[in-house]
């Protein structure tokens, strides 16, 4: 009995192979299990029609807690019954006796209930309905695996947000940016601080304090930047008089569109550059430098055309002297005065070239004249400004205007330190292929060398290589020397300073302070702007032209802007929406497709994959290399957004001299045309003691009985109204059309 109820404590399972095999073989009468001994033998014994005994020795030796049931195996050191043969062996039975104690410790959870305390007789069907609930309970190894997966996730997840980091801040820091910099969702950044009771999206800025506050919230340590701290690394410092050196000038040379800016450097430069200009005109700023008997000059070109204003202004800024250079037979114009005003406000002395002097309509006496109106006064009209007659085609007096650039020079006495950090201005930037974004700095103060760690506006890195104006690798280059850098991430803007820094860190903190607050001043305007454009959208004020910009520079780019914003009035305006430097690559499709608009690429071209979506979407793609042609187009596309002209035109004049009532029909006018026609199409008013009482349309044009389209003067007919009954005798019926006409910028 001790052995009994020490077998009865162990319970039995069955695999899937042997529950599938009493399902099989499972009679009507039922099923019975035999016990022999204390041996756990088990025997399935199933009654077939013939009432015959059978043994399933299948079902017999799946009794054995295979592998293939979901619970856990039993340990090794477990004695296993065998479920195949009764096993007569009585060492067996002794060791049975002597594991009893260790099997009470190390038994498992049954899936079955407890047996009979017989132990004889079960029934079969209990066992597989038990075994199937509780193997339902059980999950598929792919359900575990991604249990496992999540667990993994929530756990990466919590030691993440247990690290705390320390980051530095400025002033003023979107949501978006004080997120990024903690390496936390934007989410719990604007949940915290709404438990601080402080409402806010992930573009709305925060105050320093505010999120120092929400930092340490989240468990990081933060530091504010301030400006003066920034400031303070960036602020340049007067050099000692006995460290400065005499330098070459810096020459601007402006003017005019195609009055031979370009062909006066070549003829300096003994090359031929204009021939390979677009259009025969500048488009972006040249920067070169020359060498002659011992002498350096720094020539900067600028493009004359209009829309090239700020790359003039610019030019001027960064400029010892300004060549202002006026043809012979054309005189003063626009870009002219303009470049006058540039160099006046930038307080740079002027030398007048007066080129074309080989013309035979040429005219210098007048562009003196004309000069003086400017308040611009050569020496030859008794004035302090040098001017020069000169000839770009056939190199006349080029030595005296370049006497004329020394001589300035010298009453200037340029000066600057050489032995010191470096400091320039970006002249002009672009994206080559195989080098990357490179741009054109002009060296201001100190050597610019490579490897130096340098910022400039809101980008910063390291100096891979310099080259010259030749395109030749130099290893520095010092004052007033125009050289381009390899090393930039991504293209700075013209105009912007360059600044050699101390290390990494402190470069990376420049520029991440000024991105911050370049990106807050875009978030201002651009929600002003998009609160503005939709206040005229809901007043069906204006329309919006969405472009984008693809140029091979910076300042192209810029000008082209600038140029087409020029463009938009009260009811029609251009939203660039984007520009950049460099091919037009898919991402620029996309964004001009889900904007509806279009693509403008200034002397650059389409990547492959980028002209197929855009064939595949619709989106259409501008070529131009002359920027007045790209400006006429887009004038041209703005025009067909404005609302046409409407404006009436009076066709006939008819009399009501009858009014027939016609029941279930209605009031109809029997009338006379009396001037013009009247057309069954016709927009009609009706006066009545010659005030408008109505305006609509015909419905029915009658001569006689029959359906007509239009009736002449002196002809009888008969008019029904749409919509309208109350008309009387005497009323006058005017016939009029609306005429549209396109408008145009």
């Amino acid at each position: 009995m001790e052995k009994e109820k020490g077998n009865k404590k162990k319970p039995l399972k069955l695999s899937s192979s042997g529950r599938l095999q009493i399902r099989k073989n499972l009679g009507p009468s039922g099923d019975k299990v035999r016990s022999s001994g204390n041996k756990k033998t088990i025997q399935i014994v199933f009654k077939n029609k013939n009432n015959q005994q059978k043994s399933s020795s299948a079902a017999q030796s799946n009794f054995r807690g295979s592998s293939s049931l979901r619970s856990p195996r039993p340990p090794m050191n477990q004695t296993n019954p065998n479920f195949n043969t009764v096993n007569k062996n009585k060492n067996f039975e002794n060791k049975n006796k002597k594991n009893l104690d260790l099997k009470k410790t190390q038994q498992k959870k049954s899936t079955l209930k407890p047996l009979d305390d017989d132990f004889n007789k079960f029934d079969a069907k209990k066992i597989l309905e038990q075994e199937e609930q509780e193997f339902d309970k059980f999950p598929s190894l792919a359900k575990l695996k991604r249990a496992r997966e999540k667990e993994k996730l929530k756990t990466s997840d919590i030691d993440d947000a247990k690290i705390a980091r320390e980051v530095s801040i400025p002033d003023v820091i979107t949501v978006q940016d004080l997120a990024n910099r903690l390496a936390e969702k934007t989410a719990d950044v604007v949940k915290t601080l709404m438990k601080l009771g402080v409402m806010a999206n992930a573009t709305q800025s925060l105050e320093a304090d505010t999120a120092q506050l929400v930092a340490e919230e989240l468990g990081h340590k933060v530091t504010v930047i301030k400006d003066d701290d920034v400031l303070t690394e960036i602020e340049d410092y007067e050099d000692d008089n006995e460290k400065l050196l005499n330098r070459p000038p810096v020459v601007t040379i402006m003017g005019h569109v195609d009055h031979g800016k370009t062909s006066l450097l070549d003829a300096f430069r003994k090359t031929n550059v204009v021939s390979g200009e677009a259009g025969g005109i500048t488009q972006h700023i040249g920067a070169y430098q020359i060498n002659k008997n011992g002498k350096k000059i720094t020539f900067i070109d600028t493009p004359g055309h209009a829309a090239f204003s700020n790359m003039r202004a610019r030019g001027s800024q960064t400029t010892d002297i300004i060549i202002l250079v006026v043809a012979a037979d054309d005189g003063i114009k626009p870009q002219t005065i303009e470049s006058i005003a540039h160099a006046k406000s930038a307080n740079v002395p002027i030398i007048v070239a007066i080129n074309k002097i080989d013309l035979e309509n040429k005219n210098p006496d007048k562009v003196r004249n004309d000069l003086l109106s400017h308040e611009v006064i050569v020496e030859k009209m008794s004035g302090d400004i040098l001017d020069v007659e000169v000839s770009a085609i056939n190199g006349t007096n080029l030595d005296k205007l370049e006497e004329a650039i020394h001589l300035q020079a010298d009453l200037l006495n340029l000066k600057a330190n050489p032995n010191r950090t470096a400091r320039g201005v970006i002249i002009e930037s672009k994206l080559e292929k195989g080098r990357g974004s490179v741009a054109t700095v002009l060296v201001q103060k100190g050597t610019l060398k490579v490897s130096d760690i340098f910022v400039s506006g809101s980008e910063w890195g390291k100096v891979k290589a310099l080259l010259n104006d030749k395109g030749e690798n130099i290893d520095q280059a010092g004052p007033s020397v125009p050289v381009e850098v390899l090393g930039f991430d991504s293209n700075p803007l013209a105009g912007d300073d360059f600044i050699v820094v101390d290390n990494e860190s402190s470069a990376r903190k420049i520029a991440e302070y000024r991105r911050s607050k370049i990106q807050i001043q875009k978030n201002t305007v651009a929600k002003s702007n998009v609160e503005e454009m939709f206040a005229q959208i809901n007043k069906g004020e204006a329309s919006s032209l969405p472009v984008v910009i693809k140029t091979d520079v910076q300042g192209s780019a810029e000008a082209i802007e600038n140029s087409i914003i020029k463009l938009s009035t009260d009811e029609v305006k251009v939203n660039v929406i984007f520009k950049g430097v460099g091919a037009i690559t898919e991402s620029d499709v996309s964004l001009a497709g889900s904007s509806n608009g279009f693509i403008v690429g200034f002397n650059v071209r389409a990547l492959p994959h980028a002209r197929d979506i855009a064939k595949r979407d619709g989106v259409d793609i501008k070529y131009y290399s002359i920027i007045y042609e790209l400006i006429d187009d887009v004038k041209n596309l703005l025009s067909g957004l404005l609302k046409p002209d409407v404006s009436e035109n009076i066709t006939g004049n008819v009399e009501i001299r009858e009014v027939f009532n016609i029941s279930k029909v209605g009031n109809i006018a029997g009338c006379m045309v009396k001037d013009g026609y009247i057309s069954r199409k016709s927009q009609i008013r009706i006066l009545r003691d010659n005030i408008v009482i109505h305006k609509g349309n015909i419905s029915s044009l009658k001569r006689f009985k029959e359906e007509v389209s239009e009736v002449k003067t002196g002809f009888e007919c008969g008019v029904m109204i749409e919509n309208y009954s109350d008309i009387k005798v005497g009323d006058i019926i005017e016939t009029f059309e609306e005429v549209s006409t396109n408008r145009k910028l």
